[in-house]
């Protein structure tokens, strides 16, 4: 079973309980990293917190939201074993998950409605990896 881990910054917050919301509906068992509310944050603060997570266990995947998505991303990418994808449409993200074997999504709130990011997040989670010709290149990584 995945470990769903979740987390945004300030300007990610709402859709991040828009997200989890959705994944309560589907009972999907997940752990919000915070932050609580829509105060100021620094977003590397987050994106490192959650990246720490999901690099423990392949098992282990992670939402992570933030206006644009970019800067959670560059950051979760810094940490081993960490593959975050930054995801704008359905294609992106599955081939995330089919050809990279992404463990984090990455979602700008500025950039995404809502019923996309639902949908992303909802393709990410269902999506496996190919492996295949694929893993050798992973492996690169």
């Amino acid at each position: 079973m995945k470990k769903i881990f979740i987390s945004s910054d300030h300007a990610g917050f709402k859709l991040k309980e828009d997200i989890k919301i959705s994944l309560k509906k589907k009972k999907l068992k997940f752990l919000d990293l915070g932050p609580k509310n829509d105060n100021r944050v620094d977003y590397p603060d987050y994106a490192h917190k959650l990246a720490r997570k999901v690099k423990i266990s392949k098992n282990n995947i992670g939402i992570l939201v933030c206006g644009s998505g970019t800067g959670m991303n560059i950051a979760a990418n810094k940490h081993k074993n960490v593959r975050a994808a930054q995801c704008f449409n359905t294609k992106s993200t599955k081939l995330s998950r089919l050809h990279n074997d992404a463990n984090i999504i990455t979602l700008g709130s500025r950039l995404i409605s809502k019923k996309n990011a639902l949908k992303f997040v909802s393709i990410f989670l269902k999506t496996k990896f190919d492996g295949g010709r694929h893993l050798k290149r992973v492996k690169k990584i």
